[in-house]
Protein backbone atom coordinates (compact mmCIF):
# COMPACT_ATOMS: atom_id res chain seq x y z
CA UNK A 1 0.00 0.00 0.00
CA UNK A 2 1.29 3.45 -0.68
CA UNK A 3 0.09 7.34 -0.35
CA UNK A 4 1.69 10.66 -2.05
CA UNK A 5 3.49 13.20 -4.74
CA UNK A 6 5.49 15.98 -4.99
CA UNK A 7 6.29 19.84 -6.37
CA UNK A 8 5.48 22.89 -7.95
CA UNK A 9 1.41 23.59 -8.94
CA UNK A 10 -0.41 21.65 -6.08
CA UNK A 11 -3.99 21.77 -7.14
CA UNK A 12 -6.81 24.23 -6.50
CA UNK A 13 -10.11 23.93 -5.33
CA UNK A 14 -11.73 25.11 -8.31
CA UNK A 15 -9.81 22.44 -10.90
CA UNK A 16 -8.94 25.22 -13.08
CA UNK A 17 -5.56 24.58 -15.13
CA UNK A 18 -3.04 27.60 -14.11
CA UNK A 19 0.07 26.18 -15.48
CA UNK A 20 2.04 27.21 -18.73
CA UNK A 21 0.74 26.70 -22.34
CA UNK A 22 -3.08 26.27 -20.78
CA UNK A 23 -5.33 25.34 -24.12
CA UNK A 24 -9.02 24.71 -24.11
CA UNK A 25 -8.33 21.07 -23.64
CA UNK A 26 -5.72 18.20 -24.24
CA UNK A 27 -5.24 17.12 -27.20
CA UNK A 28 -4.85 13.42 -28.81
CA UNK A 29 -1.43 12.38 -28.41
CA UNK A 30 -0.03 11.66 -31.69
CA UNK A 31 -0.83 7.97 -32.81
CA UNK A 32 2.99 7.68 -34.44
CA UNK A 33 4.38 9.11 -30.70
CA UNK A 34 7.04 6.59 -30.13
CA UNK A 35 7.00 5.80 -26.01
CA UNK A 36 9.48 4.53 -23.72
CA UNK A 37 7.47 2.35 -20.90
CA UNK A 38 9.42 1.25 -18.08
CA UNK A 39 9.06 -1.16 -15.39
CA UNK A 40 6.69 -3.22 -18.20
CA UNK A 41 7.22 -6.71 -16.32
CA UNK A 42 4.53 -5.59 -13.56
CA UNK A 43 0.51 -5.46 -14.11
CA UNK A 44 0.83 -1.27 -14.57
CA UNK A 45 4.00 -1.39 -16.85
CA UNK A 46 2.53 -3.99 -18.76
CA UNK A 47 -1.43 -2.63 -18.75
CA UNK A 48 0.28 0.74 -19.91
CA UNK A 49 2.31 -0.68 -22.44
CA UNK A 50 -0.41 -2.92 -23.98
CA UNK A 51 -2.50 -0.03 -24.56
CA UNK A 52 -0.29 2.20 -26.02
CA UNK A 53 0.31 -0.81 -28.29
CA UNK A 54 -3.44 -1.36 -29.23
CA UNK A 55 -3.62 2.72 -29.90
CA UNK A 56 -1.30 2.48 -32.46
CA UNK A 57 1.98 3.90 -30.94
CA UNK A 58 5.36 2.32 -31.39
CA UNK A 59 6.14 1.43 -27.55
CA UNK A 60 9.83 0.08 -26.58
CA UNK A 61 9.67 -1.60 -22.71
CA UNK A 62 12.74 -1.58 -20.20
CA UNK A 63 12.37 -4.07 -17.68
CA UNK A 64 14.77 -6.63 -16.22
CA UNK A 65 12.70 -9.99 -17.39
CA UNK A 66 10.40 -10.03 -20.60
CA UNK A 67 7.48 -7.71 -20.36
CA UNK A 68 5.03 -10.14 -22.57
CA UNK A 69 3.62 -7.46 -24.78
CA UNK A 70 2.93 -8.50 -27.72
CA UNK A 71 4.05 -5.62 -30.76
CA UNK A 72 6.34 -3.84 -28.11
CA UNK A 73 10.06 -4.11 -28.67
CA UNK A 74 11.41 -5.87 -25.76
CA UNK A 75 14.56 -4.08 -24.36
CA UNK A 76 15.50 -6.42 -20.88
CA UNK A 77 17.80 -4.51 -18.33
CA UNK A 78 17.98 -2.26 -15.79
CA UNK A 79 17.19 1.51 -15.58
CA UNK A 80 20.63 1.99 -13.48
CA UNK A 81 22.36 0.39 -16.30
CA UNK A 82 23.56 3.45 -18.64
CA UNK A 83 24.55 1.23 -21.69
CA UNK A 84 20.85 -0.57 -21.78
CA UNK A 85 19.11 2.90 -21.27
CA UNK A 86 20.74 4.39 -23.96
CA UNK A 87 19.70 1.27 -26.24
CA UNK A 88 16.36 1.88 -25.18
CA UNK A 89 15.94 5.04 -26.12
CA UNK A 90 17.17 4.53 -29.59
CA UNK A 91 14.75 3.54 -31.95
CA UNK A 92 16.01 1.06 -34.71
CA UNK A 93 15.61 1.90 -38.12
CA UNK A 94 11.64 1.43 -39.07
CA UNK A 95 10.59 2.97 -35.89
CA UNK A 96 10.56 7.12 -35.21
CA UNK A 97 12.56 8.55 -32.12
CA UNK A 98 11.14 7.78 -28.54
CA UNK A 99 9.94 11.16 -27.90
CA UNK A 100 8.01 10.12 -24.54
CA UNK A 101 8.69 8.42 -21.51
CA UNK A 102 6.60 6.82 -18.91
CA UNK A 103 8.60 5.88 -15.67
CA UNK A 104 6.98 2.93 -14.25
CA UNK A 105 10.02 0.86 -12.78
CA UNK A 106 11.19 1.20 -9.40
CA UNK A 107 11.66 -1.21 -6.00
CA UNK A 108 8.63 -1.63 -4.49
CA UNK A 109 8.93 -3.27 -1.31
CA UNK A 110 8.26 -3.02 2.40
CA UNK A 111 11.43 -4.26 3.84
CA UNK A 112 15.07 -4.57 2.15
CA UNK A 113 18.69 -2.85 2.20
CA UNK A 114 17.99 0.84 1.54
CA UNK A 115 21.18 1.03 -1.30
CA UNK A 116 18.78 -0.95 -2.98
CA UNK A 117 16.43 1.47 -2.76
CA UNK A 118 18.61 4.44 -3.32
CA UNK A 119 20.15 2.92 -6.18
CA UNK A 120 17.05 1.93 -8.28
CA UNK A 121 14.36 4.94 -7.54
CA UNK A 122 16.94 8.03 -6.99
CA UNK A 123 20.17 6.82 -9.45
CA UNK A 124 17.92 4.97 -12.02
CA UNK A 125 15.67 7.62 -12.30
CA UNK A 126 18.44 9.80 -12.68
CA UNK A 127 20.04 8.38 -14.96
CA UNK A 128 17.04 7.60 -17.17
CA UNK A 129 16.68 11.30 -16.70
CA UNK A 130 19.71 12.19 -18.27
CA UNK A 131 20.01 9.51 -21.25
CA UNK A 132 16.01 10.68 -22.28
CA UNK A 133 17.64 14.60 -22.45
CA UNK A 134 19.84 13.85 -24.57
CA UNK A 135 18.38 11.19 -26.55
CA UNK A 136 15.73 14.40 -27.40
CA UNK A 137 12.61 13.13 -25.42
CA UNK A 138 10.28 15.71 -24.32
CA UNK A 139 7.58 14.44 -22.75
CA UNK A 140 7.88 12.49 -19.44
CA UNK A 141 5.01 10.74 -17.00
CA UNK A 142 6.68 10.16 -13.60
CA UNK A 143 4.99 7.23 -11.86
CA UNK A 144 5.27 8.14 -8.14
CA UNK A 145 3.26 7.69 -5.23
CA UNK A 146 1.03 9.21 -2.50
CA UNK A 147 3.41 7.62 0.21
CA UNK A 148 5.99 10.62 -0.69
CA UNK A 149 3.77 13.21 1.17
CA UNK A 150 2.77 11.45 3.86
CA UNK A 151 4.36 11.30 6.97
CA UNK A 152 2.31 9.13 9.32
CA UNK A 153 -1.17 11.65 10.08
CA UNK A 154 -4.54 10.64 8.20
CA UNK A 155 -4.49 12.76 4.24
CA UNK A 156 -8.58 13.98 4.13
CA UNK A 157 -9.29 15.35 1.02
CA UNK A 158 -5.77 16.62 0.10
CA UNK A 159 -4.11 17.57 -2.98
CA UNK A 160 -1.07 16.75 -4.09
CA UNK A 161 1.08 18.42 -1.14
CA UNK A 162 5.18 18.48 -2.01
CA UNK A 163 7.35 15.19 -1.67
CA UNK A 164 9.05 15.38 0.63
CA UNK A 165 12.33 12.70 1.38
CA UNK A 166 12.88 13.94 4.93
CA UNK A 167 9.18 12.85 6.49
CA UNK A 168 8.35 9.99 4.42
CA UNK A 169 7.65 6.88 5.89
CA UNK A 170 10.17 4.12 4.78
CA UNK A 171 13.11 3.38 2.30
CA UNK A 172 10.32 3.41 -0.98
CA UNK A 173 8.31 6.46 0.03
CA UNK A 174 11.60 8.36 0.62
CA UNK A 175 13.60 7.33 -2.85
CA UNK A 176 10.23 7.60 -4.40
CA UNK A 177 9.66 10.93 -3.18
CA UNK A 178 13.34 11.70 -4.18
CA UNK A 179 13.15 10.45 -7.45
CA UNK A 180 9.73 12.71 -8.01
CA UNK A 181 11.19 15.17 -6.81
CA UNK A 182 14.02 15.03 -9.61
CA UNK A 183 11.44 14.18 -12.52
CA UNK A 184 10.17 17.71 -11.63
CA UNK A 185 13.14 19.33 -10.85
CA UNK A 186 14.11 18.66 -15.12
CA UNK A 187 10.65 20.10 -16.06
CA UNK A 188 11.02 22.34 -18.76
CA UNK A 189 9.21 23.94 -22.18
CA UNK A 190 11.22 21.38 -23.98
CA UNK A 191 10.47 18.23 -21.54
CA UNK A 192 7.62 18.52 -20.09
CA UNK A 193 6.79 16.18 -16.65
CA UNK A 194 3.81 15.26 -15.12
CA UNK A 195 4.07 13.07 -12.18
CA UNK A 196 1.23 11.25 -10.94
CA UNK A 197 0.41 9.51 -8.02
CA UNK A 198 -1.70 6.25 -7.99
CA UNK A 199 -3.43 5.15 -4.63
CA UNK A 200 -3.50 1.90 -4.02
CA UNK A 201 -3.41 -0.06 -7.65
CA UNK A 202 -5.91 -3.14 -7.16
CA UNK A 203 -7.73 -5.78 -9.39
CA UNK A 204 -7.18 -8.74 -11.25
CA UNK A 205 -3.50 -10.05 -11.29
CA UNK A 206 -2.34 -7.48 -8.84
CA UNK A 207 0.50 -8.93 -6.14
CA UNK A 208 1.12 -6.29 -4.31
CA UNK A 209 -2.12 -5.82 -2.50
CA UNK A 210 -5.38 -7.64 -4.09
CA UNK A 211 -3.33 -11.57 -4.11
CA UNK A 212 -1.37 -10.59 -1.08
CA UNK A 213 -4.41 -10.21 0.96
CA UNK A 214 -6.48 -12.92 -0.35
CA UNK A 215 -3.13 -15.28 0.79
CA UNK A 216 -2.48 -13.95 3.73
CA UNK A 217 -6.46 -13.75 5.28
CA UNK A 218 -6.81 -18.14 5.42
CA UNK A 219 -3.09 -18.20 7.03
CA UNK A 220 -4.16 -15.62 9.75
CA UNK A 221 -1.63 -13.22 8.62
CA UNK A 222 -3.59 -10.72 7.14
CA UNK A 223 -4.67 -8.30 10.31
CA UNK A 224 -7.95 -5.22 10.35
CA UNK A 225 -6.09 -2.74 13.14
CA UNK A 226 -8.30 -0.97 15.19
CA UNK A 227 -12.14 -0.62 14.38
CA UNK A 228 -11.05 -0.98 10.48
CA UNK A 229 -13.30 2.41 9.97
CA UNK A 230 -10.43 4.81 8.65
CA UNK A 231 -11.48 6.28 5.29
CA UNK A 232 -9.37 4.90 2.32
CA UNK A 233 -9.33 5.68 -1.52
CA UNK A 234 -7.98 3.55 -3.72
CA UNK A 235 -7.49 2.99 -7.46
CA UNK A 236 -8.66 -0.15 -9.77
CA UNK A 237 -6.18 -1.13 -12.37
CA UNK A 238 -7.86 -0.26 -15.53
CA UNK A 239 -8.67 3.46 -14.12
CA UNK A 240 -5.01 3.69 -13.37
CA UNK A 241 -3.98 3.01 -16.81
CA UNK A 242 -6.71 5.41 -18.17
CA UNK A 243 -5.42 8.07 -16.09
CA UNK A 244 -1.44 7.64 -17.05
CA UNK A 245 -2.59 7.54 -20.88
CA UNK A 246 -4.69 11.17 -20.68
CA UNK A 247 -1.30 12.39 -19.25
CA UNK A 248 0.43 12.40 -22.45
CA UNK A 249 -2.04 14.62 -24.05
CA UNK A 250 -2.40 16.88 -20.99
CA UNK A 251 1.41 17.43 -21.23
CA UNK A 252 0.29 19.81 -23.93
CA UNK A 253 -1.35 22.17 -21.57
CA UNK A 254 -0.13 21.53 -18.26
CA UNK A 255 3.55 20.40 -16.66
CA UNK A 256 5.75 20.69 -14.00
CA UNK A 257 3.15 19.44 -11.48
CA UNK A 258 1.87 16.26 -9.75
CA UNK A 259 -1.35 14.23 -8.96
CA UNK A 260 -2.69 12.21 -6.96
CA UNK A 261 -5.19 9.65 -8.74
CA UNK A 262 -7.68 7.56 -6.94
CA UNK A 263 -11.59 6.38 -8.09
CA UNK A 264 -12.78 8.67 -5.98
CA UNK A 265 -14.76 6.51 -3.63
CA UNK A 266 -13.55 6.62 -0.24
CA UNK A 267 -14.29 3.37 1.57
CA UNK A 268 -13.30 2.19 5.15
CA UNK A 269 -10.08 -0.13 4.87
CA UNK A 270 -11.20 -2.75 7.16
CA UNK A 271 -14.53 -3.03 4.69
CA UNK A 272 -12.21 -3.19 1.88
CA UNK A 273 -10.22 -5.82 3.07
CA UNK A 274 -13.03 -7.69 4.07
CA UNK A 275 -14.37 -7.49 0.28
CA UNK A 276 -11.19 -8.36 -1.31
CA UNK A 277 -10.75 -11.66 0.64
CA UNK A 278 -13.89 -12.46 -0.11
CA UNK A 279 -13.72 -11.73 -3.59
CA UNK A 280 -10.72 -13.87 -3.92
CA UNK A 281 -12.61 -16.89 -2.60
CA UNK A 282 -11.22 -16.56 1.39
CA UNK A 283 -12.98 -16.27 4.37
CA UNK A 284 -13.35 -12.83 6.15
CA UNK A 285 -10.25 -11.68 8.25
CA UNK A 286 -10.22 -12.80 11.37
CA UNK A 287 -7.93 -11.17 12.66
CA UNK A 288 -8.21 -7.76 14.55
CA UNK A 289 -5.46 -5.75 16.12
CA UNK A 290 -5.53 -2.55 18.24
CA UNK A 291 -3.54 -0.11 16.33
CA UNK A 292 -0.96 1.02 18.80
CA UNK A 293 -0.18 -3.39 19.42
CA UNK A 294 -0.14 -3.07 14.93
CA UNK A 295 2.16 0.46 14.98
CA UNK A 296 4.07 -1.34 17.81
CA UNK A 297 5.04 -5.31 16.14
CA UNK A 298 5.43 -3.49 12.71
CA UNK A 299 8.25 -1.72 13.73
CA UNK A 300 9.42 -4.93 15.91
CA UNK A 301 9.03 -7.05 12.56
CA UNK A 302 11.25 -3.57 10.68
CA UNK A 303 14.01 -3.89 13.30
CA UNK A 304 14.57 -8.45 12.92
CA UNK A 305 13.23 -9.09 9.70
CA UNK A 306 16.81 -7.78 7.55
CA UNK A 307 18.04 -10.70 10.16
CA UNK A 308 16.11 -13.51 9.72
CA UNK A 309 17.40 -16.08 7.59
CA UNK A 310 15.84 -16.39 4.15
CA UNK A 311 14.41 -19.75 4.56
CA UNK A 312 11.73 -17.75 7.10
CA UNK A 313 11.63 -15.22 4.74
CA UNK A 314 10.27 -17.40 1.88
CA UNK A 315 7.49 -19.36 4.60
CA UNK A 316 5.23 -16.17 3.60
CA UNK A 317 5.49 -13.87 0.30
CA UNK A 318 8.62 -13.20 0.89
CA UNK A 319 7.76 -9.41 2.61
CA UNK A 320 7.12 -8.81 6.29
CA UNK A 321 3.86 -9.68 8.11
CA UNK A 322 3.90 -6.05 9.26
CA UNK A 323 6.04 -2.70 9.09
CA UNK A 324 5.32 0.65 10.84
CA UNK A 325 4.40 1.91 7.47
CA UNK A 326 1.76 -0.46 6.32
CA UNK A 327 0.41 -0.39 10.09
CA UNK A 328 -0.21 3.67 9.81
CA UNK A 329 -1.62 2.90 6.24
CA UNK A 330 -3.88 0.63 7.32
CA UNK A 331 -4.72 2.63 10.59
CA UNK A 332 -5.28 6.35 9.20
CA UNK A 333 -7.45 7.99 6.53
CA UNK A 334 -5.58 8.53 2.98
CA UNK A 335 -8.00 10.23 0.57
CA UNK A 336 -7.77 12.79 -1.55
CA UNK A 337 -9.56 16.00 -3.53
CA UNK A 338 -9.47 14.78 -6.95
CA UNK A 339 -10.73 17.88 -8.98
CA UNK A 340 -7.47 18.98 -9.70
CA UNK A 341 -6.67 15.87 -11.13
CA UNK A 342 -9.91 16.02 -13.39
CA UNK A 343 -9.51 19.16 -14.78
CA UNK A 344 -5.67 18.45 -15.84
CA UNK A 345 -6.20 14.97 -17.42
CA UNK A 346 -9.90 15.42 -18.62
CA UNK A 347 -10.68 11.90 -17.09
CA UNK A 348 -12.52 10.77 -14.78
CA UNK A 349 -12.74 6.69 -13.89
CA UNK A 350 -14.69 4.61 -15.62
CA UNK A 351 -14.71 1.42 -13.35
CA UNK A 352 -16.36 1.90 -9.97
CA UNK A 353 -15.60 0.14 -6.75
CA UNK A 354 -18.36 -1.82 -7.17
CA UNK A 355 -17.65 -3.13 -10.60
CA UNK A 356 -14.12 -3.51 -10.10
CA UNK A 357 -14.88 -6.01 -7.01
CA UNK A 358 -17.13 -7.78 -9.47
CA UNK A 359 -14.37 -8.24 -11.64
CA UNK A 360 -12.00 -9.50 -9.05
CA UNK A 361 -14.91 -11.81 -8.18
CA UNK A 362 -15.01 -13.41 -11.21
CA UNK A 363 -11.46 -13.80 -11.81
CA UNK A 364 -10.93 -15.30 -8.38
CA UNK A 365 -13.94 -17.43 -8.18
CA UNK A 366 -15.06 -15.52 -5.07
CA UNK A 367 -18.28 -13.30 -4.13
CA UNK A 368 -19.26 -9.56 -3.77
CA UNK A 369 -21.38 -10.34 -0.76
Amino acid sequence: MSAAEATAGTGTATGAPATSGATAGPAPAPADQHVLVTGASGLLGSSVARRLVEAGHPVTTLQRRASGVAGARDVQGSVTDEATVREALTAPAGLPPVTAVIHVAAKVSMAGDPADFDRINIEGTRTLLAAARSAGVTRWVQISSPSVAHAGASLMGDGASPASPELARGDYARTKAASELLALAADADDFRVLALRPHIIWGPGDTQLTERIIDRTPAGRMPILGDGAALVDMLYIDNAVDAILAALPALEHTHGEALVVTNGQPRMIGEMISRFALAGGADLPALRVPSGVGLAAGSAAEAVWDRLPQSVKDKGDGEPPLTRFLAEQMSTAHWFDQRRTHAVLQWTPAVSMEEGLARVARHYGGTTR
